[in-house]
């Protein structure tokens, strides 16, 4: 009896902690050509309030895990005021991930990167930023003084760099 309760308890605690919704499917899109993001605020990894200033002319975002690594792969590698350099903001999502998860290895591990990453950390703001988004590509958000000019939808690191080395 002592063991069904156990695993009654850990099965509870790992659906709590899952942070699917059905509410988000009646979202606007925030990345669509032509649209401003000078309303843009997201915390970094280090919970640190984050804007876009004018100047900011690339967005990328990886919205899955393997995107994710390669982005995060790419960076690790160049120093670490590369993209204030490049005019440019790191978003990544971590809201599909279990809360549980989240708070005891992602978020760890992101605060020991040299380089600051702005998360999408709820369920909502992460159905707004998707919606209509290749998830499985890096989505390249280009801006003219907060004025989505274009989307480009990157296969791999690669390619980030190319675009970085025009």
């Amino acid at each position: 009896m002592k063991k069904i309760l156990t695993i009654l308890a850990i099965t509870f605690l790992f659906l709590g902690c899952s942070s699917k919704s059905e509410d988000n499917t009646n979202v606007e899109a925030k990345l669509a050509a032509g649209k401003s993001l000078k309303d843009f605020k997201l915390n970094d990894q280090n919970e640190k309030p984050e804007t876009l200033s004018a100047d900011t002319q690339i967005i990328f975002f990886s919205f899955s895990k393997p995107m994710g690594h390669a982005c995060n792969k790419f960076l690790e590698s160049k120093p670490a005021d590369f993209l204030a350099q490049h005019h440019a903001v790191y978003v990544a999502d971590v809201s599909p991930a279990p809360s549980l998860i989240k708070k005891m290895f992602i978020l760890p591990d992101l605060k020991k990167l040299k380089f600051p990453i702005l998360l999408i950390n709820d369920d909502k703001l992460s159905a707004e930023f998707t919606k209509g988004m290749d998830k499985d590509s890096i989505v390249v958000v280009h801006l003219d003084n907060y004025k989505i000019t274009k989307i480009d939808n990157l296969k791999d690191a690669q390619a980030l760099a190319a675009l970085f080395n025009k």
